[in-house]
């Protein structure tokens, strides 16, 4: 009996054991098998794990190429004064900014971490998941439910990562399952482009490569100083300026490369583009972007079209010189957008950022501070509300952009809103006696007023319309063939036209102040010069500190120069003239000849002449 006792009391142990294996397995099967399921459900699942990688693969390509963003930051405008927005459009797709300045003279960053791109990642698939498209097989059969997703996602430099919690209950007929957690791993570098990516853009932050090579091409392909020898003004057009510089900027700039297999810093032909970050592109392949059509902006000072550069030498009581020369130096405020691209076989990573060159040099300053003297602390505190109207002379309202000047810092206000009766702007200025209201439209001259703005206030500007008139410059009653400078110059509007390269001038009802310089082709040749001078200097020593001078003699040697144009007539004179005038108008502008100058004596007799010769205006 007592054997047989311990038969049953075995077999009773063994079935708890069975029992609780049973219990066991049913409780932890879907963490140790979590795809196990029936072999005639499998294509429904194998249908939705192709969704998941579509949905993974193409939330890892949206942030390869919107600089490491799925949902892009914030929308921020440019303005006239610094034309990006805070992110680039490239071929339609909003790309951010990773370093750029706002519009209101802010400088700005937006560099993604990988863990905020893992983030967005994660919140991307999670929304797009649960619309996989699986009706093909609700059509043959299949039926399931979905629970809540929450997807984890990790980018390491050669694959992404994604651990998916959701759970999924399907059925077919007799068989069903659930299952909890979906795992998946991508094929992917973009954490690796990404990385080189960041180096790159700290290169860049570090040592303004971009802007140096921007600097270059300025130099390179716009007049900004020097001296040319001539006795006739040198001209250039602002127009044909700009564009050189944007054509010039987009050729060098795709041009730039990254040292690596392919680029030698000891390679002549490819040395001067070709840029060390300090770790090779050996896998990755780096392209520098810039289009013509992207935001750009290149003003120069001073501000006048064409750029006249004028001679000296050729004044009165300048003949001593013996030579005319021409000096000239122009400063550009240059900024532009350049897209950075990491790419390799399969993928690519992109980000953009701003160039910018302030007044002929790469710009200076950390992010968060205010760039150039457009903006400074009196533009932070614009607490006192002026009310703003603006209009044309026949009193009807007109959009302006309107700005306020004080103490030499001009801030942007904002700009006049029309309603059929009245452009209007109720605008925050900053306190400030006896500063100048200024307003800008489209078609019309500049207008500025004088307004205090340490009380509330209203102020009424009315723009004077600028009319673009057709001229011809008449020499001796004749039309001239011959190059001419020809100046208007008002209060409030000046204006400068190259005759006979344009023949159009942008005039507004005013009194102007008129000059005419007509220059023709000359073979003079003005004599080399080759001669002692002497003057006192300091001694060197004790002996100079205490005021002994003695002589010194300096050889001046100046080679001969043939003069290319030599001036030929002009004059200057004085005029009003009214709308009316100037609506439908055509202008003829004479001048009296002279004798044309053999030497450089005659030359600045004529000069002198022309200071009290007239110029005779007429309306068609």
């Amino acid at each position: 009996m007592e054997s047989k006792k311990g038969q049953v009391a075995i077999f009773i142990i063994i079935g708890i054991l069975i029992v609780a294996g049973v219990v066991i397995y049913f409780l932890v099967r879907d963490k140790f098998n979590p795809t196990s399921i029936p072999k005639d459900l499998e294509p429904f699942y194998q249908d939705f794990l192709r969704c998941l990688e579509d949905d993974a693969s193409t939330g890892v390509a949206v942030l390869g190429a919107q600089g490491g963003y799925i949902n892009t930051p914030n929308f921020e405008s440019g303005s006239e004064y610094m034309p990006f927005s805070s992110q680039l459009d490239f071929l339609g797709t909003p790309v951010p900014y990773w370093y750029y300045v706002s519009g209101n003279n802010l400088q700005k960053e937006q560099v993604p971490t990988v863990s905020k791109m893992e983030k967005q990642l994660e919140e991307y698939i999670n929304q797009e998941i649960i619309k996989c498209d699986l009706t093909q097989k609700y059509g043959e059969g299949f039926e399931a439910e979905f629970g809540k997703p929450a997807a984890d996602v990790k980018i390491s430099d050669n694959s992404v990562s994604i651990n998916l919690n959701l759970q999924i209950g399907i059925k077919k007929g007799e068989d069903s399952a659930v299952i909890k957690s979906h795992k998946l791993v991508l094929d992917s570098r973009i954490g690796a482009l990404y990385d080189y990516a960041r180096k790159i853009y700290s290169n860049e932050r570090k040592n303004k490569f971009l802007e140096n090579y921007g600097v270059d091409v300025l130099r390179l392909y716009a007049p900004v100083d020097g001296v040319v020898f001539s006795c006739s003004p040198k001209v250039w057009n602002q127009n044909e300026i700009k564009t050189n510089l944007v054509e010039a900027l987009e050729a060098n700039t795709r041009t730039i490369k990254i040292k690596g297999d392919y680029y030698s810093l000891s390679s002549k032909e490819n040395k001067y583009f070709v840029y060390d970050v300090g770790e090779d592109a050996i896998d990755k392949n780096v392209n520098f972007v810039y289009s013509a059509g992207w935001p750009t902006k290149i003003e120069i000072y001073p501000n006048n079209n064409p750029l006249i550069a004028k001679p000296t030498g050729n004044q009165p009581g300048l003949g001593v010189l013996g030579f005319c020369y021409v000096p000239y130096h122009f400063v550009y405020d240059f900024a532009y957008p350049v897209l950075i691209q990491v790419y390799d076989e399969k993928e690519l990573f992109q980000f953009p950022i701003a160039v910018i060159i302030d007044k002929n040099l790469p710009v200076q300053g950390e992010i968060g501070e205010e760039l150039g003297e457009s903006e400074n602390q009196l533009c932070r505190y614009m607490d006192q509300k002026i009310e703003v109207n603006s209009y044309n002379t026949e009193l009807n309202p007109i959009e302006a952009d309107i700005s306020f000047e004080c103490l030499g810092t001009r801030c942007d206000i904002g700009k006049t809103s029309s309603n059929g009766e009245n452009a209007r702007l109720e605008g925050m200025f900053p306190r400030c006696v006896n500063g100048y209201i200024s307003a800008k439209a489209d078609g019309y001259v500049t207008k500025r007023v004088l307004q205090s703005t340490n009380e509330p206030g209203s102020v009424n500007i009315i723009l004077d319309r600028l009319y673009e008139i057709p001229y011809t410059l008449l020499v001796d009653r004749k039309e001239s063939s011959d190059f001419a400078v020809i100046t208007f110059v008002s209060e409030e509007n000046s204006q400068t036209a190259v005759w006979p390269e344009t023949k159009t001038i942008k005039l507004s009802e005013g009194n102007y102040n008129v000059s005419v310089y007509v220059y023709k082709n000359s073979s003079i040749t003005i004599p080399g010069v080759k001669e002692e001078q002497c003057a006192e200097v300091l001694k060197p020593g004790i002996l100079g500190i205490l005021g002994a001078t003695e002589e010194k003699c300096f050889d001046i040697d100046l080679p001969s120069q043939k003069l290319s144009n030599v001036i030929s007539g002009g004059g200057k004179g004085e005029d009003y003239f009214i709308e009316s005038q100037l609506e439908d108008g055509k202008i003829n502008i004479g001048v009296d000849s002279i004798t044309l100058p053999r030497s450089l004596e005659e030359m600045q007799d004529g000069y002198n002449r022309l200071e009290v010769q007239g110029v005779y205006l007429s309306f068609e």
